[in-house]
């Protein structure tokens, strides 16, 4: 490439029709062709070899294309298409020099590549200029004729050409006016024209359509060289301002922009090449496809690496960004408008089908990060929701009232963030971001309803709870007639304190009356449910709450003060007593009693238990039906059956059976008192009165004497001590309570170990220092002589009980010994 002081010039296409890219593409960057938009010219030259086609080119535009030395003699100067840019012409405009046609070097019937670069300049080209000698005017055979044909000829192979303006420069005009020229060279172009064959649907078209013809003359450069400057500066005036209305440039629909030239040319050149037919509108479009989609590529790669986006992008990871919407739509309208700028004159239907796969590719780009920031914006509108839903209901508001009222509040919030973070070039709907929010909220209002719902039920469940479970435990512990009515009385007062309670509660909720009475009808059905459940409960320890109530009635007077048997106890009629008081316990709590039904379980346990019992002796040999001997009560649902009847006699049994030792036991205590009373009168040793006072006459000389000899008193009271000791520790009283032999033969075998330990123990004292005082006291005389009563009578529990008979002398209580 050849650069002058303001003219730089570059081979674009060589001698063997091979496309300079790289060369174009450096030509383009220095004249800096890109920014000029559709702001340029080009314009090209043809003409016979040695024609001094490169002389009128440098003279007129001040470009540097080389020119022939005439002193080494005429032949081919130019090869190929030079292009270079005119130097001090606005607008910007460009001038192709082509290879002289009629040379030598490529020899007379080699007219291909005339054709291609003739065709490349009408194709390329505004205006082009057709060099021809003056003295050829008129000639049948002049050497302009075949140029004139090539370039009629090629014409035909342009689809819709645009209007070229063909400029005929006449070289060493000669003294005949231009205007009596002219006429002859109009007339000898028409000619051609008419002469060319032609597609049909041109058979009619004037030369007009297709070219704007000038003409103008020059002098002889060689000759009249000062002549020739000033016209040539003259004709140079009409190549300014050339693109604008009435100017040189013929029709500038097909003008590729500037920034496609190189594509474009090399497109062209490729198609010729290939000896097809250009379409110039088909061209125009493929360069427009071409281009634009580079220009929107570079635009993208430039979105892509924005430090404004790429700082969005990281910044949304985190967080919600504030003026998402507003920044990013900034950022892409500038790309948008610089691709615009750019792509501004190109096909408008090319450019702005590319824009549109533009805009559509950035916002493919950004719509995840836009998505991102939609999901921050509802995530955290939900927080800031169930912040002050909970600060709401905190406060004592109702819960309807503060669902609604948070949930428009938050909705409108939630609608105006989004707006902040809509895109202007995007069209995306969040209603499905705003239906999911929606669904969010709703569901932890739901969530908190059915909290806020469980916790007041179990609330007044609790309540419930606690206000039956005691009092009636209590009320079954003291069964009696009027137990099941004051549980109903106690359960219905409980019951509607909870419904009222319970359905202030509720009052906030603007809950159906459906829901609302099935809440309160599951709050009945779990009071009577404590109830039912307590009654179970306690039916599982009736026998111990039986046996219990016999205990404290049998074991305790009226007076509630612990019974001790003297004998004159009446123990049928206290046993009786305790033990109807006990069947009316279990009769209590063999069913649940929460209806007010009646039923005949008491008069039933009291007929098979008692009643046929007396019967028992004096009916042996009458059959009859055991009322007991069933699984179900008469009149008594299954469900509210606590005990069955059969279960009911294997308890009565069982209890009889563990309360039988008691009733022995008193029994046994009664037949002791007696002889306890002999016992006694008779331990009473002391000797009358009247003997006492012959003792102290009769021995006053020994008294005196141990007063004397105070020695005999401690002898005397240490032997006192040791008798003691040995009166305890062998419970003479108590041998000797069962007779005088027996007492003998006791205490024969137990007096002689006695004695040893008391030494042993003795001894050990002895040696040792104590190390504590035995506090415990011994055991007394008359407790021991107690309890070798009550051992001494087991024997006799037995047939002792047999003698307890009922009112009707029949049996009432079975006796060990009558099995054996």
């Amino acid at each position: 490439m050849r650069t002058g002081e303001e003219c730089c010039s570059t081979q674009l296409i060589d001698g063997d029709g091979g496309f300079n890219v790289h060369g174009i593409d450096n030509f383009m960057k220095e004249v800096k062709l890109a920014e000029c938009g559709l702001s340029y010219a080009v314009v090209s030259i043809m003409g016979p070899q040695s024609s001094g086609k490169s002389t009128l080119l440098n003279h007129l535009f001040g470009t540097n294309f080389r020119e022939m030395d005439a002193f080494r003699g005429r032949s081919q100067t130019t090869k190929g298409i030079w292009l270079a840019r005119c130097a001090g012409i606005e607008p910007t405009t460009l001038v192709m020099d082509l290879e002289g046609t009629d040379g030598r070097e490529r020899g007379e019937d080699d007219t291909a590549f005339e054709k291609q670069s003739a065709l490349f300049a009408l194709a390329v080209s505004d205006i082009v200029l057709i060099n021809m000698w003056c003295h050829d005017i008129g000639r049948e055979q002049a050497a302009n004729k075949p140029l004139l044909k090539t370039v009629f000829q090629v014409m035909m192979r342009l689809f819709s050409p645009r209007k070229t303006t063909l400029m005929f420069v006449i070289r060493d005009k000669t003294r005949t006016p231009l205007e009596n020229l002219e006429p002859v060279l109009r007339e000898d172009i028409q000619k051609i024209w008419d002469s060319v064959p032609k597609p049909h649907a041109h058979k009619e078209t004037p030369l007009s359509e297709f070219f704007n013809v000038e003409v103008t003359a020059l002098p002889s450069f060689e000759e009249k060289e000062e002549q020739f400057r000033e016209q040539v500066a003259n004709l140079r005036q009409r190549f300014h301002h050339s693109i604008a209305p009435g100017g040189l440039a013929g029709d500038r629909r097909g003008v590729v922009p500037a920034s496609g030239f190189s594509f474009s040319a090399q497109e062209i050149w490729k198609v010729i090449k290939e000896n097809k037919d250009l379409d110039l509108p088909a061209h125009k479009v493929m360069v427009a496809t071409v281009r634009c989609e580079e220009i929107a590529n570079e635009k993208f790669a430039y979105f892509s690496s924005n430090e404004d986006w790429c700082e969005i992008e990281e910044s949304v990871q985190a967080g919600p960004v504030h003026g998402f919407g507003k920044k990013l739509s900034l950022i892409i309208g500038t790309c948008l408008s610089e691709y615009d700028a750019e792509a501004i004159y190109f096909d408008e239907g090319v450019r702005t089908a590319k824009q549109e796969q533009l805009e559509s590719k950035l916002l493919q780009l950004v719509q995840p990060t836009y998505q991102m920031m939609l999901g921050h914006i509802r995530s955290g509108t939900l927080d800031k929701f169930k912040e002050a839903f909970d600060k709401a209901l905190s406060g004592g508001e109702g819960f309807s009232v503060a669902a609604r009222g948070c949930t428009k509040a938050f909705m409108t919030q939630f609608e105006e963030e989004c707006a902040d973070a809509v895109i202007e070039q995007a069209n995306w709907d969040t209603s499905k971001v705003r239906d999911k929010l929606r669904r969010d909220i709703d569901a932890h209002v739901a969530a908190v309803r059915a909290t806020k719902l469980s916790e007041i039920i179990a609330l007044y469940e609790g309540k419930l709870n606690e206000a039956l479970s005691g009092p009636v435990e209590a009320l079954l512990d003291g069964a009696s007639s009027e137990t099941w009515p004051a549980i109903r009385v106690l359960l219905l007062r409980e019951t509607e304190s909870a419904i009222l309670g319970i359905s202030s509660a509720l009052s906030g909720f603007d809950m159906d009356e459906q829901t609302k009475d099935k809440i309160l009808s599951s709050l009945e059905n779990y009071a009577r449910g404590v109830v039912e459940a307590k009654a179970r409960e306690e039916a599982g320890r009736v026998l111990i709450r039986m046996k219990d109530r016999f205990a404290t009635l049998f074991s305790h007077d009226a007076d509630s003060m612990p019974r001790v048997w003297t004998g004159k106890e009446d123990i049928r009629a206290i046993t009786k007593t305790a033990r109807s008081s006990s069947l009316k316990l279990l009769s209590v709590m063999a069913a649940i009693r929460l209806d007010n039904d009646t039923d005949n379980i008491e008069r039933t346990l009291s007929t098979a238990l008692v009643d046929n019992t007396n019967s028992a002796v004096s009916n042996r040999s009458i059959t009859t039906v055991d009322p007991l001997a069933s699984s179900t009560w008469e009149e008594v649902p299954a469900t509210k059956t606590l005990i069955t009847p059969v279960q009911c006699k294997n308890l009565w049994r069982q209890f009889k059976m563990e309360t039988e030792y008691s009733v022995t036991q008193a029994i046994a205590a009664q037949k002791v008192c007696l002889p306890e009373e002999a016992n006694k009168r008779n331990n009473n040793w002391l000797p009358p009165p009247w003997a006492i006072l012959a003792l102290v006459v009769l021995g006053f000389n020994e008294f005196m004497t141990l007063l004397r000899n105070p020695l005999y008193l401690g002898v005397i009271f240490v032997v006192f001590l040791l008798i003691k000791a040995l009166w305890v520790q062998l419970d003479i009283s108590g041998e000797f309570s069962h007779g005088i032999v027996p007492g003998l033969l006791s205490l024969s075998t137990k007096f002689l170990p006695t004695v040893m330990n008391l030494l042993k123990k003795l001894a050990e004292e002895g040696s040792q220092k104590p190390a504590t005082t035995d506090t415990r006291p011994n055991p007394l005389p008359g407790s021991m002589n107690f309890q070798k009563g009550v051992n001494a009578t087991s024997a006799m529990s037995s047939s002792a009980s047999s003698e307890i008979t009922s009112e009707n002398g029949s049996e009432e209580y079975s006796s060990s010994s009558k099995h054996d």
